[in-house]
């Protein structure tokens, strides 16, 4: 397969980037994108160029390392991240437009790849519980209804990718937010902080510059987890309950 690359380049955080243009010949559909940009990177390599620079890390969908605009898509035409999306979603003779992820909140370091240190930071802010929940054993003795146990399992599976503020408009994170909000108050060790956890989590998200929530839906359409669109109806009644209990 022989496609055509459009990708950003920037050589710093500083610099001015630019879309620039490349010739891949020899793709394989079983390859993975993150494959084909080894591909392309050996032959720059080969040539003498500076390699194009993109995050990765597992390379199994887990860990939300990688993130790319395809085609102006978060994580491109199927619903996965980048690592485990294949070339057999696109055909011969394509052209594919790679973009970093587009945020203020996400400032580009180089090419391909953004700091996302903000979602860190959000986490910091209150995604967390401090009480002691002892060994596993000792947790599992604690009674948790099955769907407030599933509800919480599923929200969790959320990897921190960045591909909801990618594709919303307003450069939201309020479906990273609403899954770790939703996350924690299913479950009974979650509720000591609940009404401090979303006040400081949303005070931290509006701090570091990411846009309000309108309801658009790109977010959970981008979703490689398929995070559900209501854990923002969640994280609201949690931060208007917090503001009636005087937060």
């Amino acid at each position: 397969m022989k496609l055509t690359l459009k990708i950003w380049r920037q050589a710093n955080a500083t610099a001015q980037g630019a879309m620039h243009t490349y010739d891949i010949d020899g793709v394989s559909g079983d390859m993975s994108f993150l494959e084909m940009l080894d591909v392309l990177n050996e032959d720059l390599i080969a040539k003498g160029e500076e390699p194009v620079a993109f995050d990765s890390d597992c390379r199994e969908g887990i860990c939300g390392t990688c993130g790319l605009m395809i085609n102006g898509q978060a994580h491109g035409p199927e619903v996965t991240t980048t690592c485990q999306l294949h070339m057999r979603s696109f055909k011969d003779g394509d052209e594919i437009v790679i973009e970093p992820w587009r945020s203020d909140a996400f400032p580009v370091i180089k090419d391909l790849c953004v700091d996302r240190g903000a979602f860190d930071r959000i986490i910091q802010a209150g995604g967390y519980i401090s009480v002691n929940t002892g060994s596993a054993p000792e947790a599992h003795s604690v009674p948790v209804p099955r769907d407030d146990a599933m509800r919480a399992f599923n929200v969790a599976t959320c990897i921190g990718c960045g591909a909801c503020v990618a594709a919303c408009p307003n450069g939201s994170a309020s479906l990273f937010m609403g899954a770790k909000v939703t996350h924690l108050g299913e479950l009974p060790q979650g509720q000591p902080e609940r009404d401090n956890r979303v006040v400081n989590m949303v005070a931290q998200h509006d701090a570091e510059g990411f846009g309000g929530c309108t309801n658009i839906g790109e977010c959970t359409a981008a979703c490689p987890k398929e995070i559900p669109l209501d854990v923002i109806s969640r994280l609201n009644w949690d931060l208007h309950a917090a503001m009636r209990h005087g937060l």
